[in-house]
């Protein structure tokens, strides 16, 4: 049976950029030590997801901190999954990119729900929510991303899942309760997609741990009654976590169940297109 590793890396950050990527870089060693296909980092890694967030703490897409990632996905044969204050042009956004386990790049999303109503208010938006191919070896594992707030809105994971996604990677920094873990719990279920959060742990300000790791199988034919889909719920505390998504068995379920892209009814969805809002929600 395929499976596919992702280490949850919930690790306190640094103010300094530079300590971030030594301790990152090392944590990427010991997840690979694991056994870890991926390595995912909590949002805004490289600064901590520290405000205000200005264009002097902002790094190129291509900078020495990426690179060094790059080279290290390379040397490891694993995919980074590495987040960052990105600098592009006159734009600052909230970007992860993803490399392979050749140091080639998966995909770069910049997160598209950018918290207007706090400090992201400068960030630029990202355009979509993009899905590529991760060469894990033994299978290539169709890999989305999310970024913290994006979460919270259902058609962020729905177009991943239209973009052919088996499993969505969410960067994290904020407190991870209830209802928050149940919106990912959610998300998986209703669009047969793996969902791998990473949060900072609760010794960092605004965030509690709790990284987690949903496999979106709700039912099995020998089972009478559904199923938790939770893989992995970390603790509070700094640590890395690995969660071993059952790939075999996800992808024989969503070629099976009812959810999904499979009974869709497009043709009355058609005001979720509009621009257009209403009271209570004018901010």
């Amino acid at each position: 049976m395929n499976h596919f590793s992702v280490a949850l890396l919930q690790l306190a950050s640094a103010e300094n950029a530079e300590e971030n990527q030594n301790k990152g870089l090392t944590a990427c060693r010991k997840a690979k030590a694991m056994g870890a296909d991926l390595a995912v980092f909590p949002e805004m890694w490289h600064i901590g997801y520290r405000a205000p967030f200005t264009a002097n703490k902002a790094i190129a897409a291509d900078s020495a901190f990426c690179e060094s990632y790059r080279r290290a996905a390379k040397e490891l044969q694993m995919g980074i999954a590495i987040t960052f204050l990105e600098k592009r042009g006159a734009e600052l956004l909230n970007t992860v990119r993803v490399f392979d386990r050749f140091g080639q790049t998966v995909l770069t999303y910049s997160k598209v729900h950018t918290c207007a109503f706090g400090d992201e208010r400068v960030l630029t938006p990202g355009s979509g929510f993009l899905v590529g191919d991760l060469d894990i070896g033994h299978t290539v594992v169709k890999l989305g991303a999310m970024i913290c707030f994006d979460r919270e809105f259902p058609e962020s994971a729905r177009l991943l899942m239209l973009g052919g996604a088996e499993i969505v990677i969410v960067p994290n920094a904020c407190p991870m309760e209830i209802n928050r873990l149940s919106q990912l719990r959610a998300r998986a279920y209703e669009n047969m997609i793996g969902i791998a959060t990473v949060n900072y742990p609760k010794s960092v300000p605004d965030c509690n741990g709790h990284s987690t790791a949903f496999d979106c199988i709700a039912y099995r034919a020998d089972e009478p009654v559904s199923r938790d889909t939770l893989l992995l719920e970390a603790g509070e505390r700094e640590g890395i976590y690995l969660a071993d998504f059952p790939l075999t068995e996800i992808r024989q379920y969503r070629a099976e169940e009812v959810h999904g892209n499979a009974y869709r009814r497009t043709e009355a969805y058609d005001k979720l297109l509009s621009p257009k809002v209403r009271p209570p929600f004018f901010r």
